[in-house]
């Protein structure tokens, strides 16, 4: 990969961090003192977590089919993952929002085992980054809600 196709990935990374960062603020300074907004944006970062989960469970199974693997660990996480993105969604904000942070931290410690086995080991730092800033927002979210 190019310096520059890396550098992009970088930068879309950690814009891709906004939402959780803005909804979980939002949350807090809202609080209670309109119920509509509170759960508007809770509904909102929830499902942005649940899309989020999701993508990272197809990166497994885009990196399964790239490399060719005769294995089913990396389909059935993926699977897994993004079905458990789509229950917190469903789920209360304060128990959505939690589970999303810990599937999030899932995740990454999935990753950690399996990016190395795929050729995607250089990836780890970012993911790191990105899963510790995710996955606070998401329980400092539930927190607020």
């Amino acid at each position: 990969m190019t310096a520059d196709l890396r550098r992009l990935v970088h930068r879309l990374g950690y814009a891709g961090l906004i939402p959780f960062v803005l909804g979980s603020a939002l949350i807090w300074l809202i609080g209670d003192r309109s119920l509509d907004q509170h759960a508007f944006v809770s509904l909102a970062l929830s499902a942005y977590a649940g899309l989020v989960i999701a993508f990272l469970g197809g990166i497994h199974w885009g990196l399964s089919f790239a490399r060719g693997l005769p294995v089913r660990q990396p389909l059935v996480w993926g699977g897994f993952a993004m079905l458990l993105g789509w229950l917190g969604v469903l789920m209360s904000p304060y128990a959505g929002l939690a589970l999303h942070g810990a599937v999030l931290i899932a995740c990454y410690v999935v990753d950690r085992r399996v990016y190395p086995q795929l050729g995607a080991a250089d990836w780890l730092t970012l993911r790191f980054r990105l899963t510790a800033v995710a996955s606070l927002s998401c329980f400092l979210a539930a927190a607020g809600s």
